[in-house]
């Protein structure tokens, strides 16, 4: 019988009920609910500003995409120094808290900025908003999984992110749900506060989290909590060699640049065909936070059903080759059928397919990594190297327009670029695999439990 002291147990009735969607241990499932409410809170809070981002970088002309898309690049490159020296001097019960509560403040600037400035200047304050939510988007996310990755290990990540993720996919339907009822009644400015209130319930949701993850860690672990609240140390900069001296860390940032390449392309695509449909600012906005909500809708359901399920099944590698798979069908699709009905369809496919599957798989890759690389590499890769692939695709997408390739023409472009990135998850997926089974590790990476 399971010791009802444990600081993770609950009732073995929840834990039954929680069963039916999620192989879940007792000792587990307080962290699990924990972390759910966390992710829920996060996903929310940028779901809520997703819509009003996007609506901004259309105001500001679509022709400047390519140029805000830089500007995220310039911004990454300056907050990943400030965020590695946060990790290298404070513990992460501390530097966590405080790079949400950052993004919390300049919510509030950007609140203050968009109801005191005339029209003339909004343009202006847009496209500096359009960046700084495509810099918040990675950021906090980032964390909350390199969080993850800290708490649970390679065996409970497989069991338990899919669902973990259905929490934050939950958040995003009801982040998504408040813009779209929202936004043409009350404007879109208001809900930036609605975004701050959800952000620090999720650092109040973090405060317990290694305390009630206590129960989940694997025989062998102990001291665990006293780790997590000593600095993780390092260099502000260890993360650039750490990745290239790993082969392992440098497919992932392959994985995650053609990923973003990508995306960038079907945003593209998606920013042209959207403006060409509407006019109307609030119309727009509703629009993207309507396809949001299908997104995180479908997302949500195939998260408590079925995400666990056939990461076990298919294990990491073939799960990760999933989401390329879509984007093969899609832009050939696409590319027959240039129309913003089955562009909708495919960005709707994409996205539940990147959030339900490829994450949560993503995500297990740093399982066996150490805890510097959880938080310095893999805050890199997911910024930098994120917004590197956004450069890329942008300023690509631009020079194959001016060459003259037509929308057609750029998509059938893409479909041999998802084919690439099939074959670089395929065998990054293996790679992690033999790494958690076998505690053998390139350069800088730690054996994991299971």
């Amino acid at each position: 019988m399971t010791n009802s002291t444990q600081p993770g147990t609950v009732s073995t009735t929840l834990t039954r009920i929680l069963r039916l969607a999620v192989d879940v241990k007792e000792e587990e499932v307080r962290a699990l609910l924990r972390s759910c409410l966390y992710f829920f809170c996060v996903l929310s809070a940028y779901y809520i500003i997703r819509p009003i981002r996007d609506d901004m970088g259309i105001a500001g002309g679509v022709r400047n995409l390519p140029w805000l898309f830089t500007g995220t690049l310039v911004a990454m490159i300056a907050v990943n120094p400030l965020f590695s020296l946060l990790v290298v001097k404070i513990p992460r019960n501390r530097f966590v808290p405080m790079t949400y509560r950052f993004f919390m403040a300049n919510l509030l600037i950007f609140f203050v900025l968009l109801k005191v400035l005339p029209e003339e200047r909004i343009v202006w304050v847009g496209r500096a908003f359009f960046i700084w939510v495509s810099v918040f988007n990675l950021f906090v996310v980032s964390v909350f999984w390199a969080v993850m990755a800290d708490v649970f290990r390679t065996g409970q990540s497989k069991r338990l992110f899919g669902f973990i993720g259905a929490g934050g996919t939950l958040g995003g339907l009801v982040g998504a749900g408040i813009t779209a009822t929202l936004a043409e009644a009350l404007g879109p400015v208001q809900l930036l506060i609605v975004s701050i209130v959800l952000l620090e319930i999720g650092v109040q949701c973090l405060g317990g989290l290694s305390r009630d993850a206590v129960g989940s860690v694997p025989v062998g672990q102990a001291g665990k909590k006293e780790n997590d609240e000593a600095p993780i140390g390092g260099g502000i900069l260890a993360a650039i060699p750490h990745i290239l001296r790993s082969g392992y860390l440098l497919s992932i940032c392959a994985y995650i640049l053609l990923y973003a390449i990508a995306g960038t392309f079907l945003y593209f695509q998606q920013a042209d065909l959207v403006e060409q449909a509407f006019s109307d600012r609030a119309v727009r906005t509703a629009f993207f936070a309507r396809i949001d909500f299908v997104v995180n809708g479908l997302t949500l359901l195939t998260q408590l059903f079925l995400t666990g399920r056939i990461i076990r099944t298919l294990g990491v590698a073939l799960t990760l080759t999933l989401l390329p798979a879509v984007c093969v069908i899609g832009f050939a699709g696409l590319g027959l059928f240039p129309t913003l009905g089955v562009l909708v369809v495919f960005q709707v496919l994409r996205r539940a397919a990147n959030y339900a599957l490829a994450r949560p798989s993503r995500e297990t890759l740093y399982t066996v990594v150490s805890r510097e690389e959880k938080f310095k590499a893999k805050s890199l890769i997911d910024t930098f190297v994120y917004r590197a692939g956004d450069q890329v695709g942008a300023w690509s997408y631009s020079l194959m327009g001016w060459l003259g390739l037509s929308m057609a023409g750029i998509a059938f472009t893409a479909v041999p670029l998802a084919l690439v990135w099939w074959t670089c998850g395929f065998w990054l997926g293996r790679r992690q695999t033999a790494l958690a089974g076998e505690g053998k590790a390139p350069p800088g990476i730690l054996r994991a439990s299971t």
